[in-house]
């Protein structure tokens, strides 16, 4: 059973932003029969992942492929996202499904992911196989061990990517970064690297239609995806945060929120308006 502490988000459907050019019906096909091909593709390629000098380029291309299937152009600014041969606590704020296939198209790691995805066609297989670490967000009593499992992991040399806001937001609007998971990049003396992640049209505008909400489902998700003409997602690899540089685990998950909220940009006040928004509702 879920539980209070469970993180929700305010965002549905209502904060999916309209006027989102589209491609047509044959397009849509084209795409997910690509997407399709790739995954295929990376089945067939799954034992050269356990040589080491393959694993990151082959995992890299398949992400991007990936991308590309569905239309959607990748754009990379701020500094190279590189462990330098450590472990690094990798935090990004969570918009879609699409964040975990950016994130991996950039530097293939490994991810603390919610067990739901696990069961998730395709993509939980290939985040399985990617060497992640679940969570079981409805039982608190294993937390500890959780976290005990992810700093073994970044001690070990291991980027491990990890959404702390804990759930998806519409990315207009954000969630903030839950201290827990910041206590491993502690415990295993690493440094914490943020990712701030925004989507916007080829023309420039933001809009929230990748957003992964609401009660829809994810085959909806993708349909949705699937469908949009110019979609850009804009990655900002922001500054490292050394070990040491925190007092607590709260003040690190501060640390984090503020760089991806400055790389982002007027981020608090937007969450503050839709907060208000939602509390006249």
């Amino acid at each position: 059973m879920s539980h209070p502490w469970m993180p929700a988000s305010p965002c549905g459907n209502g904060c999916l932003t309209p006027g989102a050019p589209t491609v047509g019906a044959a397009r849509r096909a084209l795409r997910f029969t690509a997407a399709a091909a790739v995954v295929l593709l990376a089945f067939a390629a799954l034992p050269a992942l356990f040589v080491p000098r393959l694993r990151e380029p082959l995992a890299r291309r398949v992400f991007r492929g990936v991308l590309r299937a569905f239309g959607v152009r990748l754009v990379v600014r701020g500094e190279p996202l590189d462990g330098g041969g450590r472990g690094a606590l990798v935090v990004n704020n969570h918009i879609s499904w699409l964040d975990i296939v950016a994130v991996n198209a950039v530097r293939p790691m490994r991810a603390l992911a919610k067990k739901e995805i696990a069961g998730w066609p395709v993509l939980g297989t290939l985040v399985a196989r990617g060497g992640s670490i679940f969570l079981d967000r409805e039982r608190l009593s294993t937390l500890p061990g959780t976290i005990d499992g992810l700093a073994a992991a970044l001690r070990g040399g291991s980027l491990v990517n990890v959404t702390p806001e804990g759930t998806t937001w519409c990315g207009l609007a954000s969630g903030r970064f839950r201290p827990a998971t910041f206590q491993a990049a502690i415990d295993a003396g690493v440094p914490v690297r943020p990712l701030a992640l925004r989507y916007r049209m080829a023309d420039g505008r933001e809009t929230t239609q990748p957003a992964f909400i609401g009660p829809e489902s994810l085959i909806d998700s993708l349909k949705r995806v699937a469908a949009l003409r110019g979609l850009v997602l804009e990655v900002t690899v922001c500054g490292e945060i050394a070990p040491g540089r925190a007092a607590d685990r709260r003040e690190l998950a501060g640390l984090a929120e503020a760089s991806v909220q400055a790389a982002l940009g007027n981020v608090v006040q937007r969450r503050v308006v839709v907060a208000r928004r939602y509390a006249r509702i």
